[in-house]
């Protein structure tokens, strides 16, 4: 089924795009919304990593280490989804979602890599998950590793509206799936409560149709 409703305009390759993975997924998320602001027609195809019998038959060969997203561009695949988030900013037409200038390229991918190395880890898995799962309050030292990956991000922000400069960036649509989940616990509400700068960003990012069109299945019911 494809899933992306936007007409942004004829991409340069008219080649079907396809991503696989779960709608569940931040990472996945992350993706779709780079396919969302760029306004590029895909495909999403279910899949469950963490089914009982494990990836679908044959999905080892577009994802050696069986993690989603996985993508595919006419015959061109790819998985890791900053790659592919990068990949699909600058192979089809739409608005740039990367900075021009190597200061602010660099401040963006140095946003992704907290994002990725100590954000998703603290607010998907420590915080929303542990508390879903086993109704588990997050640590003192949770809510500290927490603290400290928000004042980072606001700090790199600065005066700016979004997060790497001027412009909507890969950067904020990288912390945007993070965001999400961690605001669906009360903790994580007062993480960003106390972050005015950063929830001014949130408040306008959060608005966006990209990430209305790629809502989690867990966010029905949550205001957020």
């Amino acid at each position: 089924m494809q899933l992306s409703l936007w007409d942004g305009g004829p991409s340069v390759a008219q080649d079907a795009v396809v991503l696989y993975g779960a709608p569940f997924s931040v990472y996945v998320r992350i993706a779709r919304l780079a396919l969302e602001e760029k306004g590029v027609p895909y495909d999403l195809e279910p899949v469950d990593i963490f089914a009982e019998e494990g990836p679908p038959p044959g999905y080892l060969a577009r994802h050696p280490f069986g993690r989603i997203p996985a993508f595919q561009h006419g015959t061109f695949q790819l998985y890791e989804a900053a790659a592919i988030a990068r990949y699909v900013d600058e192979a089809f037409d739409g608005p740039a979602l990367q900075p021009e200038a190597p200061p602010a390229r660099a401040r963006m991918n140095q946003i992704i890599g907290i994002l990725d190395s100590y954000a998703y880890r603290t607010l998907v898995w420590d915080i929303y998950v542990a508390k879903r799962e086993s109704g588990e309050e997050p640590s003192t030292e949770t809510l500290a590793r927490g603290k400290t990956c928000l004042t980072a991000l606001q700090d790199l922000k600065g005066e700016q509206p979004w997060l790497a400069g001027e412009q909507l960036s890969l950067a904020d649509l990288h912390a945007a799936p993070i965001m999400v989940y961690a605001l669906m616990t009360p903790e994580g509400q007062t993480l960003l409560e106390d972050h005015s700068s950063l929830a001014a960003w949130w408040h306008v990012l959060a608005r966006r149709d990209s990430l209305a069109r790629t809502r989690f299945p867990a966010e029905d019911g949550h205001d957020h």
